[in-house]
């Protein structure tokens, strides 16, 4: 199973160079403000892509699917999986998205410490592949320029020790960019764009 990778493509969605796989994810920041023509037109050029299964979560730019849930769903093309604290099964393979990041500024799905806990509590323990707009603690998760650590340290506790996924797909931290792996896990910060908003990162290609 061939899964491709991408996050924060930021409206640049169509500079991308996909390469083929089984199930497309798209780990949220697909806009700038998550307006609506900024939605329809990634909709419309993520549902075109062939990969059989398209999934993607909202990230904290994409202000439609906090501020007009409604209206951001309704706007779903068939054959396109949106997740929002829910998960799928998929060939197998047991998803599972959240936009949930910690608190920056004014966004979107944002909590802080006394509330972001219940959000990786819900995951399911039979998670496989696990999509959060952000990492966990210390998780290509650093910021420049300061090179400071700023992934969720909640996120990193409950990976640690209760979920064991194969893949845990996420972007956010835009200068984080790339994968590793730590026994059984792959952790992927997809992110398309850099820090300095450039189209430079590739997708990422893991197979599980």
């Amino acid at each position: 199973m061939k899964i491709v990778c991408i996050s924060d493509t930021h409206n640049r969605h169509a500079e991308l160079r996909l390469p083929p796989g089984d199930i497309l994810v798209h780990a949220g920041d697909y806009s700038m403000r998550g307006h609506v023509a900024e939605t329809e037109a990634f909709l419309s050029w993520f549902a075109a892509q062939p990969h059989r299964h398209k999934v993607f979560i909202a990230g904290n730019h994409d202000f439609i699917f906090q501020k007009r849930r409604q209206k951001a769903r309704a706007m779903m093309p068939e054959g396109v999986i949106y997740l929002e604290d829910e998960g799928v099964a998929l060939d197998g393979l047991k998803l599972w998205g959240t936009p949930v990041t910690p608190i920056f500024e004014d966004w979107v799905f944002m909590h802080g410490a006394a509330t972001i806990g219940t959000y990786w509590d819900a995951i399911p323990d039979d998670t496989d592949v696990l999509i959060t707009h952000g990492p966990a603690r210390g998780v290509l998760d650093r910021v420049l320029p300061e090179c400071e650590q700023v992934g969720c340290p909640r996120l990193r506790q409950t990976l640690d020790a209760r979920l064991h996924p194969k893949l845990h797909v996420f972007g956010h931290i835009r200068e984080g960019y790339g994968q590793v792996v730590e026994g059984l896990l792959t952790s992927v910060n997809a992110s398309f764009l850099d820090h300095r908003y450039l189209p430079v990162n590739p997708p990422v290609t893991v197979t599980l």
